[in-house]
C-alpha cells in the first residue's frame, strides 16, 4: 500500500506519487518487512478549508476486481465522531470540520484495503494525525487580584511576592511564552508616593522592590497594574492587579501624655481601679508594635497594679492590696511603657517614657481587728470557773473604744469582760458534750468600736483530757465452775472508763488483802482480768470486792461487789443444773419466785377463759332450741324492721306532712330508769305516730322466720322491708328514728332524770327557747 499526500502544507515537501514498496522508497515512508510506516500526517488547527484533504491510500497489490477503503478511530466512529472520512474508491482521507488542538492535539486511526465482498486484502495501516497549534488563545493571570506585604523601610530587591499566569496554547511554541510587566502603578493615600517602587521578574513573575522610602506612616498600601503578554511579549495579552500593603514595624516608642497624675484611694479597700494614664504611638493601632506595656518602677510592696486596656491602649492603675491610712496617707509612684513587641533597630534612640502619679489615700472608718481568727485556746476540761483563758484579743486601728460580747457559746461555758475582753470560764468544759468535735470547742466573739462598726472571729478551745472518772467494773455477776481452781478457769471481768486515752485503759485489777484468801484475780491484758478461786468451794453464791484503777495522772479507781455463782460444770464448762441459782440469794430473782409467778400467771388465765364461758352462757338462755338466733321466745321481740341510720330528712323546716306528734304527757312519763328511747324522750313502749295516716290501722304481716335455704335470704329480707314500708303505724323515714331496742327493765338511770331535783312534772323546759332553732321543736313539744 502507498499513500499520496496531497496536503497543501506537504505538497511542497511531497509531491504525490505512487509509492512502490518493492521497488523503492517515497520520501518520508519507510518499509518495515511487508507493512509501510507511514510518519504522522500534520493538520493545522482551525483551518477554514474545510474539508480538507490531507493523504491518499492506495494499495499498491495487483487485483482483478474493485478494492474499497475504510476508516475507523477516534474522530471517524469513535468520539470525537465527524472529524474526518475516507473516499472508499480513491482512498482519499478529508478533515470535515476545523480542528481544536486545546481539545484533541492527535489522532490514531486505522486505514483498511478489502475486496467487494469484504475480504481483507492487506493488513491494516496506521495513520497518525498530529493538529498544530495557532496562537488562538490569550494568556490570563490565574487571580483576579494578588494580595502581598512587605515590611515598610524594605532595602531595595527585597522580594515582596509572585504572580501567575496561564495560556492553553502549546506550551513547546512561542504561542504560550509568556513574560510580565507592571504597566502602572497608584499609592494609597493617592499620590503619596510617586516614584517606581516595585519591579517584577518578566519570566517567573516575581515582585520586588526597587527603591527605598516604604513608610507605613506615609503611605499604606500600593496597586499595581500587570500585564502577561504571550510569543515573548509580542503576542496576546492580558491585565492584571497586585495590591501591595505596607505592613508596619516598631520604629516609634510609646510615650505618655501627660507625664504626671493624681489619684484618690480609699484605705481597707482592695481590687478596684483609682485612675488612667495616658500613651500615644504612632505604630500601627491594634498591632502588638502599638499595644503597651505598663511597669510600676516603685512599689516595693506589691499594693498596686497596671495593665492595659486593650481597646483604648490606657494603663489602669488598681489597688491590689488595701491601704492603712494611719500606717501611709501618700504614695507616689514611677510609670514605664514599652511596647508588646521589641523596638526595631530603625526606631529612634530615645529613653524610656515615664509619667509620675500621687496617690492619696482617703481614711475611714475601720473594723476593729482581731489578732488572730481562730482565737486558739489550750486548756485542760477540768478548768477552774474563772480561768483567764485569752486576754488582748482584739484592736482598733482608729483608736476607738472597743465593746465586746459572746455572739454563739452552745454549752455557755465562757464570759468574756465587755471593756477589755479578756475571755474566762464560766463554767468546767465536758469533753463529752456533742458540741465537741475532736476535742474542740467552738465558740463566736463580737467586737464593736464606737461607731457600730463590729467585726467577729471564733474561738477554737482545745480540750485537754483529764483523769475525772474511775472505770467501772463488769460484768457485776457470773458463774464460775466448782472445780474451777483446779482447772484454772474463771470469771472474765473488765472495766468500763468514761475517759479518753491516756487516762482510760491500761486497767489494773486487785483485790483486797482479806478476800485473796479464797479467790485471786488475774490480769490478762490491759483491759482484762480472770476472777477464779484457789480452793474448791461449795456450790452457791458468793459476793466478791475487786478493785480496779486506770492508767490516769492521777489514777482512779473503785471497788466492785462481783456476785459469782459456784456450781458443778459438765465437760463444756457449763452447770448442770439450776441448783446455784435455786440457793439463797439477795441478788436477782430466785428460780423458786419464778416458778411462783409463771403459776400466777397460768391461774389468772384459767380464771379468765371461765369468766368468758359463764358470760357466753347467761346470753344463751333465752334462745330455744333448734330455732335460729333471728327468732326469740317471744315474737314481739323480733326487730326485723329495716332501719335506714343515714337518712336525716328534710331538715328543720320540714313540717308539712311529716312531723311527729307525741300522744303522751311527760307527767305520764314512767320514772323507771332506762325507760326511754335514747335521744328522744319518748318512753320505750311508745311509738310515735305518723301524721300523715290514720291512726289505729292494721299493721301488714312481717315475715317472722328465716328461710331455712340461704338462697331465699334475698326475698326474706325484700318482704320484710316491703312490709315496713306500707305500715302507718311507723314514722316516716325522714323523721327521728329510734335506733335500738334495749328491751324493759334496764337498771340503768334515765339521761332525763340528770340534775333534777323534783318529778317531770315540776320541769321548766322555757330555756330551751333560748337555746337557738336547734332545740325550737323540742321546746314547742315540752313546754
Amino acid at each position: 500500500m502507498y499513500l499520496w499526500l496531497t496536503s497543501n502544507r506537504l505538497k511542497q515537501e511531497l509531491q504525490p506519487q505512487t509509492l512502490y514498496p518493492w521497488r523503492n522508497q517515497g520520501k518520508g515512508v519507510v518499509r518495515v518487512k511487508r507493512d509501510w510506516i507511514i510518519p504522522p500526517i500534520r493538520v493545522l488547527e482551525n483551518s477554514k478549508q474545510v474539508p480538507e484533504n490531507l493523504v491518499q491510500i492506495k494499495s499498491d497489490k495487483i487485483f482483478t476486481g474493485e478494492v474499497i477503503y475504510k476508516l475507523e478511530g477516534p474522530g471517524v466512529d469513535q468520539e470525537p465522531k465527524n472529524l474526518f472520512e475516507i473516499d472508499d474508491k480513491t482512498g482519499m482521507i478529508r478533515s470535515k470540520r476545523p480542528l481544536d488542538r486545546e481539545k484533541y492535539n492527535s489522532f490514531t486511526l486505522k486505514a483498511f484495503a478489502l475486496s467487494p465482498s469484504g475480504e481483507r486484502l492487506e493488513n491494516p495501516t496506521t495513520i497518525e494525525i498530529v493538529v498544530l497549534d495557532q496562537n488562538d488563545n490569550r494568556p490570563a493571570f490565574t487571580q483576579s487580584e494578588f494580595v502581598g506585604t512587605v515590611s515598610e523601610f524594605s532595602v531595595p530587591g527585597t522580594s515582596v511576592m509572585s504572580v501567575s499566569a496561564i495560556d492553553k496554547d502549546d506550551p513547546m511554541t512561542e504561542n504560550a511564552y509568556l513574560s510580565y510587566s507592571i504597566i502602572g502603578q497608584e499609592s494609597i493615600p493617592a499620590n503619596a508616593v510617586t516614584k517606581t517602587m516595585f519591579g517584577i521578574n518578566n519570566q517567573t513573575g516575581a515582585i520586588y522592590t526597587r527603591d527605598v522610602g516604604l513608610d507605613r506612616e506615609v503611605v499604606k498600601s500600593f496597586r499595581l497594574k500587570l500585564q502577561i503578554a504571550d510569543m515573548g511579549g509580542m503576542g496576546l495579552t492580558s491585565e492584571g492587579v497586585a495590591i501591595i500593603h505596607v505592613s508596619d514595624i516598631n520604629n516609634h516608642a510609646p510615650w505618655f501624655s501627660p507625664t504626671s497624675y493624681s489619684m484618690i484611694a480609699v484605705e481597707n479597700r482592695e481590687d478596684y481601679e483609682i485612675g488612667r494614664v495616658n500613651v500615644t504611638d504612632r505604630d500601627d493601632r491594634g498591632t502588638g508594635n502599638w499595644e503597651a506595656k505598663y511597669l510600676i518602677a516603685n512599689d516595693p510592696n506589691g499594693n498596686f497594679a497596671i495593665s492595659t486596656d486593650p481597646a483604648t491602649n490606657q494603663g489602669v492603675l488598681t489597688v491590689v492590696k488595701p491601704l492603712d491610712f494611719e500606717a501611709q496617707n501618700e504614695y507616689v509612684l514611677t510609670l514605664m511603657v514599652e511596647n508588646v513587641n521589641p523596638l526595631s533597630n530603625k526606631a529612634p534612640n530615645l529613653p524610656v517614657s515615664t509619667a509620675t502619679v500621687v496617690v492619696t489615700v482617703v481614711n475611714e472608718n475601720e473594723a476593729p481587728h482581731f489578732r488572730e481568727d481562730p482565737i486558739q485556746i489550750v486548756v485542760p476540761e477540768s478548768v477552774v470557773p474563772g480561768t483567764l483563758l485569752k486576754s488582748n484579743i482584739a484592736f482598733d486601728p482608729d483608736n476607738s473604744d472597743l465593746r465586746y460580747e459572746i455572739s454563739r457559746d452552745p454549752e455557755r461555758w465562757l464570759d468574756i469582760n465587755r471593756d477589755t475582753g479578756d475571755l474566762t470560764a464560766k463554767r468546767t468544759f465536758n469533753m463529752r458534750s456533742p458540741h465537741v468535735r475532736n476535742n474542740i470547742y467552738n465558740a463566736v466573739v463580737k467586737v464593736t468600736d464606737a461607731d457600730g462598726v463590729s467585726t467577729t472571729a471564733t474561738v477554737a478551745i482545745t480540750l485537754k483530757e483529764t483523769n475525772d472518772f474511775p472505770p467501772q467494773l463488769f460484768p457485776l455477776s457470773g458463774t464460775v465452775c466448782k472445780d474451777a481452781g483446779r482447772m484454772g478457769s474463771g470469771l472474765v471481768l473488765t472495766a468500763v472508763d468514761e475517759d479518753f486515752p491516756p487516762h482510760a485503759a491500761p486497767f489494773t485489777f486487785n483485790m483486797p488483802d482479806d478476800l485473796s484468801i479464797n479467790w485471786t484475780v488475774i490480769q490478762v491484758n490491759d483491759t482484762h482480768a480472770v476472777l477464779h478461786p484457789l480452793v474448791e468451794l461449795e456450790a452457791r453464791e458468793y459476793a466478791v470486792t475487786v478493785f480496779v484503777s486506770d492508767s490516769g495522772s492521777p489514777a482512779l479507781g473503785a471497788y466492785a461487789q462481783v456476785n459469782v455463782t459456784v456450781c458443778p460444770c459438765d465437760s463444756f464448762g457449763d452447770c448442770k443444773s439450776e441448783a446455784g441459782a435455786i440457793l439463797g440469794s439477795s441478788v436477782g430473782i430466785s428460780f423458786i419466785a419464778l416458778i411462783i409467778i409463771m403459776a400466777s400467771i397460768a391461774l389468772l388465765l384459767l380464771l379468765l377463759l371461765l369468766a368468758v364461758a359463764v358470760t357466753a352462757c347467761g346470753r344463751r338462755h333465752h334462745i330455744k332450741k333448734g330455732t335460729g338466733l333471728l327468732v326469740g321466745e317471744s315474737e314481739d321481740d323480733i326487730r326485723d324492721n329495716v332501719f335506714n341510720y343515714d337518712e336525716q330528712g328534710g331538715g328543720e323546716e320540714d313540717e308539712n306532712a311529716f312531723n311527729i306528734d307525741l300522744l303522751w304527757n311527760p307527767h305520764d312519763a314512767p320514772s323507771t330508769p332506762g325507760s326511754y328511747y335514747p335521744g328522744s324522750g319518748v318512753p320505750r313502749g311508745k311509738q310515735p305516730l305518723r301524721k300523715d295516716a290514720p291512726h289505729n290501722l292494721p299493721s301488714p304481716i312481717y315475715p317472722r322466720r328465716p328461710p331455712a335455704d340461704p338462697t331465699d335470704i334475698e326475698d326474706y329480707i325484700n318482704d320484710g322491708l316491703e312490709a315496713a314500708d306500707n305500715d302507718p303505724n311507723v314514722p316516716p323515714y325522714d323523721t327521728a328514728l329510734i335506733y335500738d331496742y334495749e328491751g324493759e327493765g334496764s337498771l340503768a338511770g334515765s339521761l332525763s332524770s340528770i340534775a333534777s331535783g323534783s318529778s317531770d312534772g315540776d320541769q321548766d323546759y322555757d330555756y330551751l327557747n333560748d337555746w337557738g332553732p336547734r332545740f325550737q321543736k323540742l321546746a314547742n313539744i315540752l313546754c
